[in-house]
């Protein structure tokens, strides 16, 4: 029997899952490339941080900045405990794919699916929350180096010391780089709460793919939120 693509993954849903992920890595190439050149919430934070090094550099007592750091950390770990809890999750639902099945067919707003195409979507699941969990623990791993340079800082009275002058634009571009780590992970959790609309039928999942690219193009670049950090109070920010 000749193999067909189509008989597990039929044509509706394969234009979907590519949309899906064409919305997921466009954004991402846009959200780590673009932010630079622009005014979006990405690049004032770096220069919020920036100015917080610096700062750091005429304290004496620093604790106050490592517990900041530290309860940064602490939220990756909510995040990769949390992301294990759902990957366990969805592997059991994959090796209960009948149930599954048979669960879903009984709501009738949603289309019924093969077996097959069922499977594919767990795994699809499955690799959004795996990719979340490597960027969540990557992003732990660079705080912890964030801490460590922490350690090695100037103080104030060392005001020859030869790594004083690039502490401040190091420290803050590495606690940027496990941000961005943070917020990629973060996006996985949109992008994977999208594709549960993919279990109803693929042209909601499209849908709803579409719509986590304009919340996230909306907070990135055009929230009060961002009014707020890059200007002049003015009220209008208000909610």
């Amino acid at each position: 029997m000749a193999f067909s693509l189509t008989s597990i993954l039929p044509l509706p849903d394969m234009l979907a899952l590519g949309w899906f992920f064409l919305c997921w890595v466009g954004y991402a190439w846009y959200a780590d490339h673009r932010r630079w050149g622009t005014r979006e919430l990405a690049s004032v934070l770096h220069e919020y941080r920036l100015r917080w090094m610096r700062r750091v550099l005429e304290r004496e007592n620093r604790i106050a900045d490592t517990v900041v750091l530290q309860t940064v950390m602490r939220s990756c770990n909510l995040f990769i405990t949390t992301t294990l809890f759902i990957i366990a999750g969805l592997i059991s639902s994959l090796g209960a794919v009948d149930r599954v099945q048979a669960m879903v067919s009984g709501i009738g707003f949603i289309a019924v699916s093969s077996r097959e195409t069922l499977e594919v979507r767990l795994l699809v699941l499955i690799g959004i929350f795996v990719f979340a969990f490597f960027k969540f623990t990557w992003s732990l791993r660079q705080f912890n180096f964030t801490l460590m340079l922490f350690a090695s800082a100037p103080m104030p009275a060392e005001k020859d010391a030869p790594d004083r002058a690039d502490f401040a634009p190091r420290a803050a571009m590495m606690v940027t780089h496990g941000f961005a780590s943070f917020n990629r992970g973060l996006r996985a959790y949109f992008f994977g709460l999208a594709a549960l609309a993919w279990f109803i039928q693929p042209w909601a999942f499209v849908l709803a793919a579409s719509w986590v690219v304009a919340v996230l193009y909306w907070r990135d670049s055009r929230s009060a939120t961002l009014a707020t950090l890059a200007g002049p109070v003015t009220g209008k920010e208000l909610p």
